[in-house]
């Protein structure tokens, strides 16, 4: 399976409408992919609290069309990262906001929405502004050929948490897809926990983060895809403040590998809670 990684750097003086025609253009330039992956919110920013009111949309809004139009472009399967969306109306926490992801088949139709379930925020930011997202999502993903990868989505601060993966597993998973805006104070903390959601669910780990910077706080870089023995099979550097970190990461991942190794190393099976 070849996997694109777009870690895409800016800063909060480009233009909302700007970015997403210079996204739509890097996803169509990856055509040869079975799947690319963008960060987290890289249109309203992660930590651009103020402006996600003004730049949220409806899931039928001009930002879910051009990210369609990129993957039919492309002729790829689009994991585009996450939006700030607009809901139908308020739940159940009162707000009409939500951090949601849309993964594209490579026609441009939708094949799955999933929306952030751990807001990062310690009761600003998301937890403040957005709704919670109540459902795990898994969906089979196209892998090459005629083959398929059974793969969990999951959002950024969601991989402080285990217990979302576990059920991803439950659900046949064998990948798990991660964007996210991850800031450089912790980036840390993002690299070893990729590795250790790899190596407890002997599952393929995709990270997508953002570069640049958000509402000045510095994002972490350091893209990785780890495999399910918790190798790290490619990264992108970490980043400090002086760093640009926009690339496009491209991996090709043996899936027959992660079966291979649950076959001779059973720990799933010993499970008993």
């Amino acid at each position: 399976m070849r996997i694109a990684l777009v870690q895409l750097a800016y800063g909060d003086d480009e233009p909302f409408a700007a970015r997403v025609e210079r996204v739509a253009a890097l996803v169509a330039e990856q055509s040869g992919h079975d799947l690319v992956v963008l960060p987290e919110l890289w249109g309203a920013t992660g930590f651009g609290y103020s402006r996600w009111a003004d730049e949220a949309q409806p899931l039928d809004g001009a930002w879910v069309a051009a990210m369609a139009d990129a993957a039919r472009t492309a002729s790829v399967t689009l994991h585009a990262g996450s939006f700030v969306e607009r809901l139908p109306g308020p739940g159940a926490d009162g707000h009409d906001l939500a951090n949601t992801s849309v993964v594209f088949r490579a026609d441009g139709s939708v094949l799955a929405t999933y929306r952030k379930v751990h807001r990062f925020g310690f009761g600003a930011g998301e937890p403040r502004l957005m709704e919670a997202g109540e459902d795990v999502v898994v969906v089979d993903l196209p892998a090459g050929g005629s083959s398929t990868v059974r793969a969990g989505l999951s959002t950024c601060y969601d991989l402080r948490f285990p217990e979302i993966y576990r059920r991803q597993v439950d659900a046949g998973a064998e990948l798990f897809v991660v964007p996210a805006a991850w800031p450089a104070a912790r980036v840390a903390h993002w690299t070893l926990l990729g590795q250790a959601r790899a190596i407890e669910n002997q599952c393929v780990v995709v990270q997508c983060n953002t570069a640049g910077t958000h509402a000045g706080t510095v994002m972490g870089g350091g893209s990785q895809v780890v495999a399910a023995t918790g190798e790290v099979l490619a990264q992108a550097p970490a980043l400090d403040p002086s760093s640009a970190g926009e690339c496009v990461l491209s991996v090709d991942v043996d899936l027959s590998a992660t079966t291979a190794y649950r076959e001779a190393f059973p720990v799933l099976a010993d499970r008993r809670l």
